[in-house]
């Protein structure tokens, strides 16, 4: 089901948008915390070590891959609002020839370099097979993971959030039930995990390919629109790459400091990787909302209403903040707590460790919903290069905490690394994002008069 953002109220839209986007994402991290659970409490805080120390990576790869997903929505939002019909089919076709060509780069490139990044991060030799078992897997599953973000990019650019998380659901309820079997019953430890993984996402790729060719014709090209053109392949290219790069430099940041965190011992890493999953829980509603934010910017581009994406950008950023001070607060008080879901109560350094991050963490939670409301609004406008310098800032400050502190403050160091990459991030990306909405409004005031 199609739906325009150009009209009615933009708190509205974006709440009603958004809604399902945060029910999938929350299911995502569901399935992450019950993964993680499962694999920490039947296969051992080594294996949860294992699997944990290969997030920065998971999150580079993976999020290139969302990242990328994503920016080749944009243009497809933005002819949406604008009713053009054919340039949105041909951008359509294009973005599944880049998908494809990338999906098969990526799967071959990390998969060979799999033991290489492994020694890259650092990774303890006590957990080093559990880490190569899970993340060879993922890598393998690639492709599927770009067939379901490609195709619920295209489907949210058309104002379909819907589906996506209808699927998504499915998938996750068949992600823990293959979970169990993998790890309980062929007794597959890590790689268990890593195969039920890739397996629900392929299986919530190709639902959505089915309701596509099925029920979204407003999405099939036509034979006409199924002829490569190297300018259009090299425009989207350049709106999707960058956001891809987006991730993938931020994920840079978060490698070095993975790397400097597996360099304390298993204990912080067991922590580390338990407060991980709790913080990707917690961050769902910002990704939401933010992508929110980009569909309803891009659509109002489209359409030359400057005014209703102003609204939009303060009403995201009233919700993301104020969202903000809440899920701080709560992993203040109960980040202890919420630890021990992954975490014997017996393992009291581990659990202590992953209090400490997490409680460092919600005293600046706020700071994350400007970044994700400002940095996709500025996406949504079409200007992803400048996007990407946000991503940038983050590296420089994480790899600079790591690097400069760690050796001297040891997993306190650790415990503020995010949230000055988030603060450098901001101070950055706030007030380019006023600068866009200002040279769209002047563009689109030069357009109305001629």
């Amino acid at each position: 089901m199609t739906k325009s953002m150009t009209e009615g109220r933009p708190l509205k839209l974006l709440v009603q948008f958004a809604f399902p986007l945060l029910m999938g994402n929350l299911l995502q991290q569901t399935y992450n915390i019950i993964d993680s659970a499962i694999v920490g409490r039947i296969l051992g805080t080594q294996a949860l070590a294992g699997v944990g120390s290969t997030s920065s990576v998971q999150f580079m790869v993976l999020g290139f891959c969302t990242g990328t997903c994503a920016g080749f929505g944009v243009p497809v939002a933005k002819c949406f609002g604008a009713g053009k019909k054919k340039e949105m089919l041909d951008t359509v076709f294009h973005a599944a020839v880049l998908t494809a060509v990338l999906a098969a780069a990526m799967m071959g490139v990390c998969t060979l370099l799999c033991p290489w990044i492994l020694h890259l991060l650092d990774v303890p030799e006590d957990i080093y097979d559990y880490a190569y078992q899970y993340l060879a897997i993922i890598f393998l599953g690639l492709p599927f993971t770009y067939l379901y973000n490609l195709l619920s990019s295209m489907l949210r650019s058309v104002g379909d959030s819907r589906t996506p998380f209808l699927f998504l659901a499915f998938s996750t309820v068949l992600n823990i039930g293959l979970d169990l079997f993998f790890i309980l019953v062929l007794g597959w430890g890590c790689a268990g995990a890593a195969g039920a993984t890739v397996t629900a996402q392929a299986v919530s790729g190709i639902l959505c390919l089915i309701f596509i060719w099925k029920r979204v014709p407003v999405l099939h090209p036509e034979k006409e629109n199924c002829r490569l053109r190297g300018a259009s392949a090299r425009n989207l290219a350049m709106m999707g790459i960058p956001m891809g790069l987006q991730f993938s430099v931020t994920a840079i940041g978060s490698m070095v400091m993975q790397t400097a965190n597996n360099g304390l011992g298993s204990i912080c890493v067991s922590g580390f990787a338990a407060a991980m999953r709790i913080k990707m829980f917690a961050i769902c509603p910002f990704e939401a909302i933010a992508t929110g934010i980009s569909v309803f910017c891009g659509q109002n581009l489209g359409a030359g209403k400057v005014d209703r994406i102003r609204k939009g950008i303060l009403d995201g950023l009233a919700i993301s903040v104020g969202y903000g001070l809440f899920a701080g607060s709560i992993l203040i008080l109960f980040g202890r707590d919420l630890s021990s879901i992954f975490v014997s109560r017996e393992a009291t350094d581990v659990l202590d460790a992953a209090a400490m991050y997490l409680k460092c963490l919600g005293f600046f939670y706020w700071s994350l919903g400007i970044l994700n409301v400002c940095r996709l609004a500025v996406q949504g406008l079409g200007y992803p290069g400048r996007a990407v310098f946000s991503g940038v800032m983050e590296m420089i400050a994480r790899i600079a905490v790591s690097m400069l502190f760690v050796g001297s403050f040891g997993y306190t160091a650790i415990c503020f690394t995010d949230q000055a990459a988030w603060i450098a991030a901001c101070l950055y990306i706030a007030p380019m994002c006023w600068l866009c909405v200002k040279q769209v409004s002047a563009l689109t005031s030069s357009v109305h008069r001629t």
